[in-house]
């Protein structure tokens, strides 16, 4: 197809404009930040593992009665037993909360209420973990039938010096790493530019639960491990 002068000269110039537009584009793409150092950016993790030093113990006492008050008394006499029991196997008052206190009325046939259900939740931390069978044996044997421990949990009550080891090898892990990079560049490792942190946090044992038992026998109890973990996101400059 054949074009006048015209035409060709037209696009010629529409072709010019296009090709001026490119080179402008490019252009501010290089001078977008002019100066800035050539960096690295890395993520490095630590983790650190521990022996729990306290259990916690989720335990309920459970009571039904034809009224309120009859329930309500049941399940807060025999919970004063229980705290009564524990204190005396050692356990500190501070360290025993009230979680829950319920009424609820009891249904039989055609929505009837045929009495009512009082409950009463504790949490309980024992700190002497040699001693959390006996606490255990003694929960079950002065709540008797009417006790419910939901779980058993372990844990560090301390972990602060897991933290700083945790935090030192992340940080070594991402050094590590931005040092490997840089010499595979041909660069060395500048001034740190950014540093952000996240913690995995504990990773405790998963709690236990348990149901009430007949007779106060021992019950076995290993607190297992537990792990504390960060993860470190460090820039450098490279020069």
């Amino acid at each position: 197809m054949s074009r006048t002068p015209k035409q060709a000269t037209v696009l010629a110039v529409v072709a010019a404009l296009a090709a001026g537009a490119v080179g402008i584009a490019g252009c501010g793409s290089e001078s977008e930040h002019p100066g800035k150092p050539r960096e690295v950016t890395v993520v490095g993790s630590g983790k650190v593992q521990g022996t729990p030093d306290t259990l916690t113990v989720e335990a309920a006492i459970e009571a039904t009665a034809p009224d309120v008050s009859a329930a309500m008394n049941q399940s807060s006499g025999a919970q004063q037993k229980v705290i009564d029991a524990v204190t005396d196997a050692g356990v500190d008052k501070k360290d025993i909360a009230t979680t829950q206190v319920s009424v609820q009325p009891e249904y039989g046939d055609r929505s009837v209420i045929t009495g009512y259900r009082a409950r009463n939740a504790l949490r309980i931390k024992i700190r002497k973990l040699d001693s959390a069978s006996q606490v255990l044996a003694r929960i079950v044997d002065n709540g008797g039938n009417q006790t419910r421990i939901n779980s058993v949990s372990f844990a560090i009550d301390d972990d602060s010096q897991l933290v700083k080891d945790a935090r030192a090898r992340a940080w070594g892990d991402a050094k590590d790493r931005a040092e490997q990079y840089a010499k595979l560049s041909g660069q060395h490792l500048g001034k740190v530019l950014s540093i952000s942190e996240t913690a995995d946090g504990q990773t405790p044992p998963s709690p236990t639960p348990m149901r009430s038992m007949v007779a106060a026998a021992p019950v076995p109890l290993e607190p297992g491990e537990q792990t504390v973990g960060f993860t470190v996101t460090v820039a450098w400059e490279l020069s």
